[in-house]
């Protein structure tokens, strides 16, 4: 198959066809129609083989999966999402596996009403790039710079589970069962699209936990000049994580810092708690209360005997190593 083989065959018809596109995928660029007082918020995000997934991953899990990371940054906006553009480069066109990944990436978009206006194809080792496009009405952006002394910190769902599956299928070779629901939570992460749009107005700041939540709120604290003290026994943990904590398999760092949740971590003052109540049945997820933001600079971890807890690495970082 040639470059635009590839293009028309698998993405030259996205299923999903928004009226705010004047012009789509086809020509020199893509002519868009934002919607009269909103402001429009960009996100991109490249997943590297071998990098962010191992060779020989599902790909249908990997169209998904390069979709939900841009629509997760796009959640800890408060946007709504729009317009989509892929860049792709493969080793060779296989048919199979385009297919595959083209209905993990079209499927998800339909969940979203986002639809793909363009983006590039190459050859090269496999790389998949997306830039995703949403909007918020004007003034109502969440940022990572509100965090106020006194506000209540939370997270969105569970954390740990995408850690703890690539933690068993790298590290355990059959010694641990890989927990069905972990898996997915690594090859299939679930934006929390709804969450965002729900804490326009409500929350002070809010940041997507990509890199682990000891690394993301660290953003959160940088940005907003604050401190927090987050409270260890708090954090919510799946069942299956708590079997494997409990009985010493594992400790709490794969929820601190072992990144790929993908859940939003955000802050609330006292006085607006009631109102994230009243909002909660709109987020389709729980939220936990987990600490508190004070003036002090640091993060303080406190484990459930009342002791300062460090854990041995702080988040992802793509040079660290």
């Amino acid at each position: 198959m040639t470059e635009f083989e590839i293009i028309r065959r698998f993405f030259g018809t996205p299923p999903v066809q928004r009226t705010d596109v004047v012009l789509g995928i086809g020509d020199d660029a893509a002519v868009l129609q934002p919607p009269a007082g909103h402001e429009l918020i960009l996100t991109t995000d490249t997943l590297v083989e071998g990098r962010h997934f191992r060779p020989g991953e599902d790909p249908e899990s990997l169209g998904h999966k390069s979709l939900a990371v841009n629509l997760s940054d796009l959640a800890a906006m408060g946007a709504e999402p729009a317009w989509f553009l892929l860049s792709l480069t493969l080793p060779q066109a296989d048919e199979q596996w385009l297919t595959a990944f083209a209905g993990g990436l079209h499927a998800l978009a339909r969940r979203f009403n986002i639809q793909l206006v363009g983006g590039n194809t190459t050859r090269g080792p496999l790389s998949i790039s997306v830039t995703a496009c949403g909007f918020v009405p004007a003034g109502q952006a969440l940022t990572r710079r509100g965090a106020q002394p006194g506000d209540r910190v939370y997270v969105t769902g569970t954390l740990g589970d995408a850690a703890l599956a690539l933690w068993i299928e790298q590290e355990q070779h059959g010694r641990t069962p890989v927990d069905h629901a972990a898996a997915e939570r690594l090859h299939r992460p679930e934006p929390r699209i709804a969450a965002g749009i729900a804490l326009r107005g409500l929350a002070g700041a809010v940041i997507d936990i990509s890199d682990g939540l000891a690394a993301d709120l660290g953003h959160i604290l940088e940005s907003s000049r604050v401190g927090a003290r987050i409270d260890l026994a708090r954090l919510p943990l799946s069942d299956a994580y708590r079997r494997l904590q409990t009985s010493g398999v594992v400790g709490w760092d794969l929820a601190l810092a072992g990144g790929d949740d993908y859940e939003l971590c955000f802050t609330v003052p006292p006085s607006r708690e009631p109102e994230l109540t009243r909002r909660a049945a709109q987020m389709g997820c729980a939220c936990t209360l987990i600490g508190e933001i004070v003036a002090s600079p640091g993060l303080v971890l406190t484990d459930p005997e009342g002791r300062r807890y460090q854990p041995g690495r702080t988040g992802y970082d793509h040079f660290a190593d």
